[in-house]
């Protein structure tokens, strides 16, 4: 057998709704590259692409991928009850769901990744402007949240493995 991985179909799935709801692992590498540059000189875009591959195959992100994914393609079509159809179609900023769902991501790698994702959550660079950006029509309440949450893991894995942790 080659080194060639299976992928799960929770993974294939996760990865395609992904790229259908407009992210790219070339946009959260982005975030990773912006989160981490500062800290590890000559960081190059492989090796954050690297560190979001492990992560995006971990079934614990897989799953809230598919979860918050769902949840907003939901609520973009008013397919739920009131009052959470308004809530999470308006991204409501009391509702605070869509980011314990993302700190169940940033959790897998420690807690260096809640100061990066909190971090990166606030910034709101890249893809994750164009994610908040309620023009567009879409819905995006958990996926903005999701995307920052994977780049944050990745950095905390990238830290880990620089230190010989991972």
């Amino acid at each position: 057998m080659d080194n060639e991985r299976i992928i799960s179909i929770s993974e294939e799935t996760a990865r395609r709704l992904l790229v259908e709801r407009g992210v790219t692992i070339d946009d959260i590498a982005e975030l990773v590259m912006f989160l981490q540059k500062k800290y590890h000189p000559g960081l190059q875009i492989e090796e954050c692409i690297y560190n979001i591959e492990r992560v995006l195959q971990k079934r614990e992100v897989q799953n809230a991928i598919l979860t918050g994914i769902q949840l907003d393609i939901l609520a973009e079509n008013g397919k739920l009850e009131e009052p959470l159809q308004s809530i999470i179609a308006s991204d409501e900023s009391l509702y605070g769901v869509d980011e314990i769902l993302a700190f169940s991501i940033v959790n897998v790698y420690g807690s260096i990744g809640f100061t990066n994702y909190g971090y990166i959550d606030k910034q709101k660079p890249g893809i994750l402007e164009k994610l908040n950006d309620h023009s567009s029509g879409k819905c995006h309440t958990f996926l903005d949240d999701i995307v920052g949450a994977i780049a944050a893991a990745a950095s905390s894995r990238l830290a880990h493995s620089s230190k010989g942790e991972i």
